[in-house]
C-alpha cells in the first residue's frame, strides 16, 4: 500500500514524488498543475504525507493516516472558499513556514487553488517563497502555470498531471463496486473527472442535472425560449449553490454566536453582545456570501462544460473522426444537429461556450454572460 495509490493514470508524476521524497530532487517549494479533475490536490496531499512518513508514504504509519486526514500538525491545507484567497491566509503560510516541525520532518502548507490569489496576495506570498526556512515545504495547486506570477512560478518545482484516460476511471469506479456499464457512462461523461465520475455513477440527482443541462441545445429555437433557457441554466446552479450552503451557513453562524457568548447571562455581560461580536457576525457573512459565489460559479462551470463536450460530439460527427462521444447516451440528438448545422455553426458555439465561461471568471454578471451565450448558441 502507499499514499499515492489514490492518483489515477499518473505513473510519471508518482516516481518524481516517490523520489523526491527520498530525498533525490527535493526542494523546498512545489507547483502542482493539472487539468480539473486530474487530482492536483490529492497528488498533494498524498505528497505531503510521504514527506512526513519515515518510509517515504507507506500509506499504512500514523503519520500517513494523519496528513491524508488533515489531521498531522506538521501539514496546514488552505483551502480558498470564496472567490479569492485571503491575504491573511498568505500571511498565515509565511508565519507557519517560519516553525520548526513538532513530530513530522518538514512543516509543509499545502495551498489548494491557489490560481485565486489577486496580485497583492501572491507578492505577499513570495516571501515564503524567496527565503524558505530549511525545514518548510510549500506545495501549490493551480491549473496552469500561467495562473500564478512568474516570480513565484519560477521558484517551485513543476508537477504536470494530465487528465486520466477514460479506461482508467472506468477501472477505479469498478473497483468502488459501480455496475461495470454504469462506470463506462459516468467515465466517459465525466471526461477524466475522477470525482465527477464517482458523482455520476451514484447520484441520480447528479445525473438528472446533467441531462436537464444537456436539454439547452434542443430548447433554442427562438430569442424567448433562449432567455429562459439561461434562466433556468443559471437558477439551477443557484438552486445547488445554496443546497450545499445552507446547513453549513447556518452551524457557523450558531457555532460564533456561541463563541461569542450568546445567552450568556451574568456581571459584565452586555444585553448587546461582546464587543467586536457585530463585526465577527459581518465578517462571516461577507466570507459567506463570498463562498456563495464561488459555489455558483462552479456549478455553473460545470454544466458549461458539458455543453462544450456535446457540442464537440456534434462536430465529430460532422467531420467524421470516428472518435467516442463523450456524451454517447444523447448520440441521437447530436447527430440530428450535427445533420442540420454545419461545423463552422458549431466551432461558433464552442467558441461561445468558451467565451462564456471566461466572462463568469471575468466577474460578468452570470445571468448576462449566460443569456447572451444562449442566443450564440441559436
Amino acid at each position: 500500500m502507499s499514499v499515492f495509490e489514490a492518483l489515477v493514470g499518473q505513473e510519471a508524476v508518482v516516481e518524481q514524488l516517490s523520489a523526491a521524497a527520498r530525498g533525490n530532487g527535493m526542494t523546498h517549494a512545489w507547483l502542482f498543475t493539472g487539468p480539473p479533475g486530474s487530482g492536483r490536490s490529492v497528488a498533494a496531499r498524498a505528497f505531503a504525507a510521504a514527506l512526513q512518513c519515515a518510509d517515504q508514504g507507506c500509506g499504512t504509519c500514523e503519520a500517513c493516516h494523519q496528513a491524508l486526514s488533515g489531521n498531522h500538525p506538521d501539514v496546514a491545507v488552505i483551502v480558498p472558499e470564496g472567490l479569492h484567497l485571503l491575504i491573511d491566509q498568505a500571511r498565515e503560510v509565511i508565519q507557519r513556514s517560519s516553525r520548526m516541525p513538532t513530530r513530522g520532518r518538514w512543516q509543509v502548507t499545502l495551498i489548494e487553488d491557489a490560481d485565486r490569489m489577486e496580485e497583492r496576495t501572491s507578492n505577499t506570498l513570495l516571501k515564503a517563497v524567496e527565503e524558505p526556512p530549511p525545514h518548510s515545504v510549500l506545495l501549490l495547486c493551480a491549473p496552469s502555470v500561467d495562473d500564478l506570477l512568474p516570480t513565484i512560478r519560477s521558484r517551485c518545482r513543476l508537477v504536470q498531471l494530465r487528465t486520466p484516460s477514460v479506461q482508467a476511471v472506468q477501472s477505479v469506479l469498478v473497483a468502488d463496486g459501480v455496475d461495470p456499464a454504469m462506470a463506462a457512462f459516468a467515465a466517459q461523461a465525466s471526461q477524466g473527472h475522477i470525482g465527477r465520475a464517482r458523482r455520476l455513477a451514484r447520484d441520480e440527482d447528479t445525473r438528472r442535472e446533467r441531462r436537464d443541462v444537456l436539454r439547452l441545445p434542443t430548447s433554442l429555437g427562438s430569442v424567448g425560449s433562449a432567455l429562459t433557457a439561461a434562466k433556468d441554466l443559471v437558477d439551477a446552479a443557484k438552486e445547488e449553490s445554496d443546497k450545499l450552503a445552507a446547513g453549513r451557513d447556518d452551524a457557523e453562524r450558531e457555532a460564533l454566536s456561541t463563541a461569542l457568548g450568546a445567552g450568556a447571562t451574568g456581571k459584565g455581560i452586555s444585553a448587546s453582545g461582546p464587543r467586536g461580536g457585530a463585526g465577527a457576525m459581518k465578517e462571516l457573512e461577507r466570507r459567506q456570501k463570498s463562498r456563495g459565489t464561488r459555489t455558483q460559479r462552479d456549478a455553473l462551470d460545470r454544466a458549461l462544460i458539458d455543453l462544450a463536450a456535446f457540442y464537440r460530439d456534434v462536430l465529430s460527427l460532422q467531420l467524421g473522426t470516428g472518435a467516442a462521444l463523450v456524451h454517447a447516451d444523447l448520440v441521437d440528438q447530436a447527430t440530428k444537429i450535427s445533420g442540420a448545422t454545419a461545423p463552422e455553426d458549431t466551432l461558433h458555439r464552442i467558441d461561445a461556450i468558451l467565451a462564456c465561461r471566461e466572462a463568469i471568471d471575468g466577474n460578468v454578471a452570470p445571468q448576462l454572460a449566460v443569456e447572451a451565450m444562449a442566443l450564440a448558441l441559436r
